[in-house]
């Protein structure tokens, strides 16, 4: 009845103003259809360019949903408009065509759903392998975390190994601590492993496109590979209590060497107790 109604009060109009109609009709689908075709060459999607190997990946998969939403989106808003100038230039005596209780339609919009939520599942399997599945990681990452990332409300605590051992699960003697701020090398793969102390967090690096819950209870292994070097933001993206908004640090990716050097640095600000430079200073 709704309907019966709108394509009468259109056919009411005069030529004009049904002319307005039609082409408002029209142009909205293909404004869409522009700012979709445009929108990845000029990074309205993203805050940059990925700058980790995993990154392009994921970026891949968003545009792959954005294309097949993108279709949808504009060939039903064509198919509205179609419908609409359709019934609104026929003739006043024809009759409606009824599609209510077609099987043929509804087998056609469950079957088509389903085919495209499959494929899209499948297309994404080897990328969420490459993220998730620890057997699929670079052999250069799997034994030799380079940092523990301990989440807690509000900040991120660090923990290295002493310069020259490995990293273990639980804290050693002479590992080197550190809060909001991750050193790792660049254009490295590298991995750290994710807990938390207390509720759920999230580990969010937007640059990188490396999102990952720490789940109480567990030690999660993340890796990435930083392309370039430079500061990266750190976020918590996980509701975590009152103190969320201000739950931010950074990772600085450098050279190697810088890493190293950063370690030595730490551990011997970690060490030195002030006692011993003071007696230096008052015996010259």
């Amino acid at each position: 009845m709704r309907l019966l109604r709108i394509r009468e009060a259109v056919q009411r109009l005069h030529e004009p103003e049904r002319r307005i109609i039609e082409e408002f009709f029209w142009f909205w689908p293909l404004v869409a259809l522009y700012l979709c075709v445009i929108a990845p060459g000029r990074n309205w999607w993203f805050p940059s360019k990925p700058l980790s190997t995993l990154g392009h990946q994921i970026d891949g998969l968003f545009y792959l949903i954005l294309i097949i939403v993108s279709v949808t989106f504009v060939g039903t808003e064509f198919a509205l408009g179609y419908a609409m100038w359709k019934g609104a230039t026929r003739n006043p005596g024809s009759r409606a065509w009824f599609s209510h209780g077609s099987h043929k339609l509804e087998i056609v919009w469950t079957i088509v759903p389903a085919f495209v939520l499959v494929f899209i599942s499948l297309t994404q399997l080897d990328v969420l392998a490459d993220i998730r599945v620890l057997s699929r990681f670079p052999d250069s990452v799997k034994e030799a975390p380079v940092a523990e990332v301990m989440a807690r409300q509000f900040e991120w605590r660090i923990r290295y190994p002493k310069p020259g051992t490995d990293l273990m699960t639980s804290p050693q003697p002479g590992d080197l601590y550190y809060v909001n701020e991750v050193h790792v090398p660049a254009a490295v793969p590298t991995m750290i492993n994710l807990r938390t102390q207390d509720v759920q967090h999230a580990f969010f690096v937007p640059r990188l496109r490396v999102k990952q819950d720490a789940v109480p209870g567990l030690v999660i292994p993340v890796w990435f590979e930083i392309e370039e070097a430079g500061d990266y933001e750190l976020l918590c993206a996980e509701l975590c209590g009152w103190g969320h908004y201000k739950m931010k640090a950074r990772i600085v990716a450098e050279s190697p060497e810088g890493v190293s050097a950063y370690l030595t640095r730490l551990e011997r600000e970690q060490n030195e107790d002030g006692v011993q430079e003071a007696e230096t200073a008052s015996v010259e």
